[in-house]
C-alpha cells in the first residue's frame, strides 16, 4: 500500500496525539539562509512580523529607507520606516508588488496617484507613510522618485526576498491600471464610482502577476532565493457583498493555490506555510486575540520558531524569539486595512 510508505506526519492521527501537532515537520525548504545573506522583506501586515524577528536575529536584514535618526522608534513606524527592507509601508497585492517593481525599473513617476486631503498631499501608492500629508504635489513626486530609486537599489542588493501575500481584492484607476493599497477616500483622495472600480482576482491573475514579479527579479538577481508565504490574517471588509468569512477564505485558497503551484515548479522559490501554523484547524482558536483578526504573539513565536529551524538559522534566530514581548510585537503592526471598519454599518 502507498500509504505504508509515508512518514508519521502524513497522517492525521499522528499528528494529532502529538503536542505540537509534528509541526517542525510541517516544512522542509529547498535551500538554507546565512548570517551572510542580505534579506528584503515586503507584503501585507503580517509581514510586518517577520521583518521584527529577522531584524533582532543575526541574520542580515537589508534597510534602504532607514528612519532618520532621532527619530523615535513608534513615530518612525507610524511613518512607515523600518516595517520592511524599504518604506514601501504594505504591499497586499501581488499586482501592487508587480507595480512597484516595474515604477522601479522605469523611473515611472505618476501624476494620477497623489490624492489631497485637506490641502495636503499624498503618495496613493504609499498614502500611510506620510500620515499627515505633504505640502504639495512636487514634494509628493520628490518622495516617491527617492523612494523608488533605493528600491531599485534593494533588488540589486538581495540573496533573499521574503513576500506575504496578503488580499486580492484591491481598488484601481480605470483610465491608468493602477492599483491602490487602500480605497481612494479611506486616508486621502475621493471615490469617483466613474473612475474607481473594485478587483478580486482569480487565480490566473495573481499567477500571471507573480509570474511576472520572479522573471523581473531574477532579471536582476538570477540566484535569488525567494521565499513566500500567505498571510493569515481574515480580511477587516469586503467590498464585493458576500460575507466576509466567504470572501476571506476565497481570497486566501487562490492566494495558498498560487504559491504551491509556483514553488512546486520554480527553483530556489519556498512557500513558507505560515497560513497554516496559525489559520487551520489545529491552531485557529488559539492563534488569535478576542478580536479574532490580530495574531496572538503566541502564534508569530511559533511561526518564527519553525522558520528559523528549517533555514538553519536556529541560534540565529533565539535572540528574536527571546526578545519578542506581547507589546512589542501588538504595537508594531501598522495596516492600513484596518480603516476599513470605520465604514461599517453603526
Amino acid at each position: 500500500m502507498p500509504y505504508s510508505a509515508q512518514p508519521a506526519a502524513a497522517f492525521w492521527k499522528l499528528c494529532r496525539d502529538d503536542p505540537e501537532f509534528r509541526i517542525s515537520e510541517l516544512f522542509q525548504p529547498k535551500f538554507s539562509v546565512s548570517s551572510g545573506d542580505r534579506i528584503a522583506t515586503a507584503g501585507s501586515c503580517f509581514a510586518q512580523n517577520i521583518s521584527s524577528y529577522i531584524a533582532r536575529s543575526g541574520l542580515n536584514l537589508l534597510q534602504m529607507e532607514p528612519a532618520p535618526r532621532g527619530m523615535r522608534p513608534e513615530v518612525a513606524r507610524r511613518f512607515g520606516y523600518d516595517l520592511y527592507s524599504a518604506r514601501y509601508s504594505n504591499i497586499y497585492t501581488v499586482r501592487q508588488l508587480r507595480q512597484l517593481l516595474e515604477d522601479a525599473a522605469e523611473g515611472r513617476l505618476h501624476d494620477t496617484a497623489i490624492w489631497e486631503r485637506e490641502g495636503r498631499f499624498f503618495d496613493a501608492l504609499r498614502p500611510g507613510v506620510e500620515p499627515e500629508g505633504l505640502g504639495s504635489e512636487d514634494e509628493v513626486r520628490a518622495h516617491r522618485s527617492d523612494h523608488l530609486r533605493r528600491v531599485s537599489a534593494l533588488l540589486a542588493e538581495m540573496d533573499v526576498f521574503i513576500f506575504t501575500l496578503g488580499l486580492t481584492e484591491t481598488w484601481e484607476d480605470i483610465a491608468t491600471g493602477l492599483v491602490f493599497p487602500a480605497a481612494p477616500g479611506v486616508i486621502a483622495g475621493r471615490f469617483d464610482p466613474d473612475r474607481h472600480r473594485l478587483i478580486n482576482q482569480r487565480f490566473d491573475e495573481v499567477r500571471e502577476d507573480m509570474q511576472a514579479v520572479i522573471a523581473r527579479l531574477r532579471s536582476i538577481r538570477p540566484d535569488l532565493r525567494i521565499i513566500l508565504s500567505v498571510s493569515p490574517v481574515p480580511l477587516t471588509a469586503t467590498a464585493t457583498g458576500r460575507h466576509v468569512l466567504a470572501a476571506t477564505t476565497c481570497s486566501k485558497a487562490i492566494l495558498h493555490a498560487v504559491v504551491e503551484d509556483l514553488s512546486s515548479s520554480c527553483e530556489n522559490l519556498d512557500y513558507f506555510p505560515a497560513y497554516e501554523m496559525i489559520a487551520t484547524l489545529p491552531f485557529g482558536g488559539q492563534s488569535f486575540e478576542s478580536n479574532l483578526r490580530s495574531v496572538a504573539p503566541a502564534a508569530v513565536d511559533r511561526v518564527m520558531r519553525v522558520f528559523f529551524a528549517a533555514y538553519g538559522a536556529a541560534l540565529a534566530g533565539e535572540s528574536a524569539l527571546q526578545s519578542a514581548t506581547r507589546n512589542d510585537m501588538n504595537k508594531a503592526v501598522i495596516c492600513e486595512e484596518f480603516l476599513t471598519d470605520a465604514f461599517a454599518p453603526k
